[in-house]
């Protein structure tokens, strides 16, 4: 798999300088994370389709556990 040629971080990083977050980038077919803190670290690639599945489940509701 080809390195990725560029990171975006969150908008929701963290105050100073922003490196309290995680930076993805788009592969041909894939999506790439990474811990800004960290950025020569290991890196986690996912299928583009299941990491866009993670997302959507993220950001509906949940029940409130009893």
């Amino acid at each position: 798999m080809t390195a990725p040629a560029q990171w975006k971080k969150s908008s929701f990083s963290g105050g100073g300088e922003g490196n309290d977050c995680v930076e993805i980038a788009e592969l041909r077919s894939h999506i790439a994370v990474r811990d800004s803190k960290a950025p020569t670290r290991a890196t986690l690639t996912f299928p583009a389709d299941t990491f866009t599945a993670f997302l959507e489940a993220l950001k509906s509701p949940h029940p409130t556990p009893r």
